[in-house]
């Protein structure tokens, strides 16, 4: 409970002193600072008086948060209003900068959009044009081979080294190469499947702007276009994981030939697909609530 928040925030609206106040509840002003501070609860009648004087109901000293204004006078309730306009402000402040950084993000993939379909272009070519020889990986051309020393993997062109990594399998990926046909084939799919990803996330940041333009806009959060945007939010993000997971596997398959572990779905994948399915019903629920009420951030 917040009662000595409340008490002291309609005090002040009603432009009374503790001493004013006290002498219309007929107590002493330490007794009215005691209230507002915590150190002491008013007796029943007292609290019935407290909601004579400020046109209130009990309920609205004693809740973390004062809910209804019509209960109040007219100049009491201008001065809740504006404090819910202040925090509507600062909802409104956040809504704004999500909005940004959602369009930031949403350039930012746009722009890598390209850059990662076009590598992965390139890199199934080059797969196309690979072969073994005496456990080295060589280029069409020969110029470029892939061989192991000391435990270490060596990339050469022309036979000058280039890099040098030590925890790669190389095993596995002539394995993977002598089966090439199988390769591409799954590094293609795998492809495929993570462009996919990518045009979903940009949509995803899309709809986010959307829906924090229209909250920072709009007097409540719970239109019918948000309820859409939330939706399509959430059924996109649904697909992202179920995209990334299976695309995930395809890719590691395409490697390791022997392995048999599935999809990568573990507990907090499915609660996350399960929050994200009922976020769109949760906040349509919220939409059909506010049209029975009066559940509107108020702007006068």
């Amino acid at each position: 409970m917040k009662f000595g928040e409340n008490l002291k925030k309609l005090r002040k609206l009603s432009n009374l002193s503790q001493e004013a106040l006290a002498e219309k509840v007929k107590v002493s002003r330490q007794s009215v600072s005691k209230w507002e501070t915590g150190e002491a609860y008013p007796e029943m009648n007292n609290l019935l008086q407290l909601c004579k004087i400020f046109h209130c109901q009990i309920n609205d000293l004693v809740n973390d948060s004062i809910l209804d204004l019509d209960s109040f006078n007219s100049d009491t309730k201008k001065g809740v209003a504006k404090l819910k306009k202040e925090k509507q402000q600062r909802v409104k402040k956040i809504s704004k900068a999500i909005e940004i950084i959602s369009k930031i993000c949403g350039i930012i993939c746009k722009v890598l959009l390209p850059i990662i379909s076009i590598s992965l272009g390139i890199f199934i070519l080059v797969l196309a044009n690979i072969k073994i020889e005496n456990n080295t990986i060589v280029s069409g051309d020969n110029k470029i081979k892939i061989t192991e020393e000391n435990n270490n993997i060596i990339f050469t062109h022309d036979n000058r080294e280039l890099v040098k990594y030590n925890n790669i399998d190389l095993k596995l990926l002539i394995d993977a190469l002598r089966e090439k046909n199988r390769t591409i084939i799954l590094v293609t799919i795998g492809s495929i499947l993570l462009i996919l990803y990518v045009i979903l996330i940009i949509k995803i940041f899309k709809y986010i702007e959307k829906l924090f333009s229209n909250i920072g806009k709009t007097k409540t959060p719970f239109t019918m276009e948000n309820v859409q945007y939330i939706k399509k939010i959430s059924n996109m993000l649904i697909i992202s994981i179920l995209l990334s997971c299976v695309g995930k596997s395809v890719l590691e398959s395409a490697i390791n030939k022997f392995d048999t572990t599935g999809l990568d779905i573990n507990i907090t994948t499915v609660i996350s697909i399960l929050v994200l399915f009922s976020m769109a019903y949760i906040f349509e629920y919220g939409y059909h609530i506010q049209l029975d009420s009066k559940g509107v951030m108020y702007d006068e």
